[in-house]
């Protein structure tokens, strides 16, 4: 099947890939390495996210890194001048990944949503920070002050401390794109299987479980905030998310659980169009088309 290239809610992966350079092995890598492709979660039972039960991508991010050989200081906390004064001895010795931030903060975005994101800064003036921003914004200015209340990220839920970010990378061992999708294969099969070893919210539902308890939420009447988020973003990362897995699997001749993530990828990706016009008894029946292909492809995962 032909891969996906193009803009897209990929705001870790792209960063991530701008900090190891020329060493970064392809984006699509990068995000199933995460393990971010291997499941879905309604989280509280309300918030669809294409997402494992119990991943986030602070998780994901840690992964991915040891996964390819890398390790880099992770730092967090202390006061805003404590935090700018750590950005800007780190950066005087390479880009840094920072994040996640408060998108909606972002004010050289014409319309930013309120939600998590990762960039890239590059350098910390007296009065402005500049960043690359992997949403569409090379080269983008911020006045200090307003990077840091993004960076503070209080409206992200997965992060108890404020003032995140990753420095000084270094590669330990040279890990090849397909040594490590191999090696990440146990991992995606327990993220499917449903792991119970970190906390989620009261109410959260996983897999087939989620999408059914979705789709009877779309047949009652989606509240108008989740059908924005699904349109706007879920759908998308989910959709993008699935096909890259499935391009990955086939890098490493797992052809079968290749062609069913590529599947659940043309599922999810089908959703957009009656989700956008109000077909509600299609999108429901599209959310139950999706619901057993997870478990599919942990069989095909778990093929030897």
């Amino acid at each position: 099947m032909p891969g996906y290239l193009g803009s897209g809610p990929y705001c870790y992966t792209h960063s991530l890939a701008m900090l190891l350079g020329a060493d970064a092995p392809p984006a699509a890598v990068l995000e199933t390495l995460t393990g971010a492709p291997f499941g879905f979660t309604l989280l509280g039972g309300e918030f669809p996210l294409f997402d494992p039960y119990g991943w986030d991508p602070e998780f994901g991010l840690d992964t991915a890194i040891a996964a390819l050989g890398w390790r880099c200081a992770r730092t967090t906390g202390g006061t805003p001048e404590e935090a700018l004064s750590r950005l800007r001895a780190d950066c005087a010795s390479g880009p840094v990944l920072a994040g996640p931030v408060d998108m909606g903060l972002l004010s050289y975005q014409p319309h930013p949503p309120t939600a998590d994101h990762y960039l890239v800064v590059l350098e910390v003036g007296a009065e402005t920070v500049l960043v690359h921003d992997p949403h569409g914004h090379p080269y983008a200015h911020l006045p200090v002050e307003s990077f840091v209340d993004s960076w503070r990220a209080e409206t992200v839920d997965y992060t108890e401390v404020p003032f995140v970010s990753r420095a000084h990378f270094v590669r330990e061992r040279e890990i090849g794109a397909t040594e490590a999708l191999r090696a990440a294969i146990p991992e995606a099969i327990r993220w499917l299987d449903g792991r119970t070893d970190r906390p989620m919210p009261p109410g959260t539902l996983s897999g087939p479980e989620a999408l059914e308890a979705l789709a009877a939420a779309v047949r009652g009447g989606l509240d108008p905030e989740i059908r924005g988020f699904l349109g706007e973003f879920s759908i998308r990362l989910g959709a993008r998310r699935l096909v890259d897995a499935a391009r990955c699997l086939a890098m490493i001749d797992r052809h079968g659980a290749s062609a069913t993530a590529d599947e659940q990828a043309r599922i999810a990706g089908s959703l957009q169009y009656p989700l956008s016009t109000g077909d509600d008894a299609a999108l429901a029946a599209g959310l139950l088309r999706l619901a057993p292909g997870y478990a599919r492809l942990r069989a095909e995962l778990a093929r030897h």
